[in-house]
């Protein structure tokens, strides 16, 4: 299945010549491209949405950088989902195993760099959206620092999450990119120490035992000897208080046009958007406080050590997995997203290998502003997959 959106396919020329000289890449479609309607990954909100009259400011700079744009991407519906399904334009393949979902639900752009079709890709991650599919595809990802890329001319999904993120095949490129979309903001160092967290470790054992032994060896192989409980019991604290405060934020980016416009949704994508009406603001309100004490308790851990844990909680999703296999995975990946999402932070996912053939992958966050240093240092640990 296509990883672009359906239609003629979207190609722009470089407005410039710099450090991406030559390159291609393609853009999710959540973040605008001039002359083109953003559609969001569904046809109601492209059928009642314009061309976007300008480029967003991560588009505009790439082209200003050299790079020019082959094609927009397919994503999941209005971004609500992890999985990599879209009903209304189809599944983009993943093209190193095909019998597997992309991840989402930045799964076209996913898609279209491990194929080769692009150099690199434009994605959005609020709750995983960029490090799910870099996982499962086999690329390198990430999530940058929340505001240190313009969001401007992105669909709003939860603003207080919403990140424009990037996936390349190699570290060098991530790291060209990231030079160019970071530029102008304050970089931060990364601490000397790793930590691997030992619940994201412990839900990869629950699965995949054989994974999770293989991924510990690989972190410790690198430094990350020592592990903490970073959710301190609680870990069902953390997701509850990510979904309260996610969910809030889509209701009011999304849910007077929702209200309006009665759009057609996939049955998945329209039982999680049904769930926004059974928000209570009296817990939503506490939760905005918990986020507090949750986003300090990361920012003191990631001040002395940077965080290491598997990107996902599976290898994959089979394409005919059941409700509960995916329902199990949902709970344990924005469980372990969480992490880097209510305290902003950058997270880096690397592709790895052993002897079996599917994915693997080990993530690692670093403090607010260290996106270029935490690219570097991942790269130095895995020199020799470059």
């Amino acid at each position: 299945m296509s990883a672009f959106v359906p239609g003629a396919r979207v190609r722009i020329a470089a407005t410039s010549s710099g450090p991406l000289d030559g390159l291609r890449f393609a853009v999710k479609d959540l973040i605008d491209v001039a002359g083109v309607v953003t559609g969001g990954g569904n046809p109601d909100w492209l059928a009642t949405h314009a061309e976007a009259a300008r480029h967003a400011p991560s588009v505009a700079a790439l082209f200003a950088a050299g790079a020019s744009v082959d094609g927009k991407t397919i994503t999941d519906e209005l971004a609500y989902s992890l999985e990599g399904v879209n009903e209304h334009y189809g599944t983009p393949l993943n093209p190193r195993w095909p019998h597997a979902l992309p991840g989402g639900s930045s799964s076209g752009s996913a898609s279209a760099v491990a194929s080769g079709e692009v150099d690199f890709a434009l994605g959005t991650d609020t709750g995983g959206s960029v490090r799910v599919p870099a996982a499962f595809c086999g690329l390198w990802g990430i999530r940058p620092t929340h505001d240190a890329v313009s969001t401007e001319g992105v669909l709003p999904f939860a603003p207080c999450f919403d990140t424009v993120g990037w996936f390349a095949r190699s570290g060098e490129l991530l790291a060209r990119v990231a030079d160019v979309l970071l530029a102008g903001t304050a970089p931060a160092d990364v601490p000397p120490h790793l930590t691997r967290c030992a619940e994201a470790f412990e839900a990869r054992a629950a699965n995949e035992p054989d994974d999770a032994a293989t991924l510990t060896s690989l972190a410790a192989s690198v430094g990350a000897h020592d592990e903490i409980s970073v959710f301190d019991g609680d870990a069902a604290r953390w997701l509850h208080c990510y979904q309260q405060l996610q969910d809030d934020a889509i209701r009011a980016s999304l849910g007077g046009w929702i209200d309006a416009t009665s759009p057609r949704f996939g049955p998945a994508i329209a039982s999680r958007f049904a769930r926004l009406a059974l928000l209570d603001d009296g817990e939503v309100a506490r939760c905005r406080v918990l986020r507090s004490t949750l986003a300090a308790r990361i920012d003191a851990l990631v001040s002395q050590s940077v965080i290491v844990l598997p990107t996902t909680p599976l290898a994959l999703i089979e394409k005919n997995a059941s409700d509960d296999r995916i329902g199990a995975f949902y709970r344990d990946a924005l469980t372990m997203d969480a992490i880097a999402a209510l305290a902003g932070l950058p997270q880096v996912t690397v592709p790895l290998a052993d002897e079996r053939d599917r994915p693997l992958a080990l993530s690692f966050i670093g403090p607010r502003g260290s996106d270029r240093a935490l690219i570097a240092l991942v790269r130095h640990l895995f020199s020799s997959i470059e």
